[in-house]
């Protein structure tokens, strides 16, 4: 098996960080990190006092866990570099899938809600931006619209394929922004969500569309329909939910129906 030189790999990386940075976090601070990393990646908890017992460093592990309390508690490291140097790590900046997704869980009494941004790769969502709500429940269009705004102003529109976000991610407004700023969707909605079909001059539940669908059939309805004050597409599947019953997916999209599936 091939020895890694660990203290090589340290230095590479804190090039990387130095380049990824813009020279804006001083030396001290990114051997710190990378040995933070580095120790992360061994013992795989976040736990401050394991951490400190697998730094690469010749001091006592003691004054290593003072550091790292030191370093949480006093500084404030800029999550637009952070998100600057992930993606200057991706494998693919071009065509990008982002993914929107919220999670909420309660710490003591402290109620915890994230915003997520990432950007699917084979499968797997790398986290890149994201706002803490300073509140319990679903997120809003504004707090959606400043996360994408964000990325816009860091990466641009041109590296973005689509959108893809669970059924929580609907709205007028949202959907509007969306197709303002001519960024492909793919969103799920509900099975009571309602659509108006032009073609019908009527409104109806969306999941009426695919009532005689059949399990594991994808079906895109080839007609336009408007969902709020919003033209869109709309697919549907049946699939086996997570009770392993029937369960019928329908999403919505800005255009490609097909690539919907």
């Amino acid at each position: 098996m091939k020895k890694i030189n660990v203290e090589n790999k340290s230095k590479e990386f804190i090039s990387i960080l130095n380049t990824h940075f813009e020279g804006k976090v001083n030396l001290s601070r990114l051997k710190f990190i990378s040995m933070f990393v580095f120790a992360l990646c061994k013992v795989q908890t976040v736990g401050f006092e394991k951490l400190a017992n697998a730094f690469d460093s010749k001091a006592q592990a003691e004054s290593c866990l003072r550091r790292v309390q030191r370093f949480i508690a006093q500084f404030m490291l800029d999550s637009d570099l952070v998100a600057k140097l992930i993606f200057g790590l991706l494998p693919q900046k071009e065509n990008l899938r982002l993914s929107i997704d919220r999670t909420n869980w309660k710490f003591g009494k402290t109620n915890i809600n994230i915003l997520m941004l990432g950007v699917t790769y084979k499968g797997v969502a790398f986290p890149l931006l994201f706002s803490m709500l300073d509140k319990r429940g679903n997120s809003n269009c504004r707090e959606r619209i400043d996360l994408v705004n964000r990325f816009i102003r860091l990466f641009g529109t041109e590296c973005i394929d689509c959108l893809m976000a669970d059924r929580e991610f609907v709205g007028d407004k949202w959907i509007e922004y969306l197709n303002e700023n001519r960024i492909r969707y793919y969103i799920r909605i509900r099975n009571n969500f309602k659509i108006y079909v032009p073609h019908k001059n009527e409104e109806i539940k969306a999941a009426w569309l695919f009532k005689s669908l059949k399990f594991g059939e994808f079906v895109h309805y080839k007609r336009i329909v408007r969902m709020g004050s919003q033209l869109c597409y709309i697919s549907g599947c049946k699939q086996k939910g997570k009770k392993k019953e029937e369960e019928l997916l329908m999403i919505v999209s800005f255009n490609k129906p097909e690539q919907a599936q």
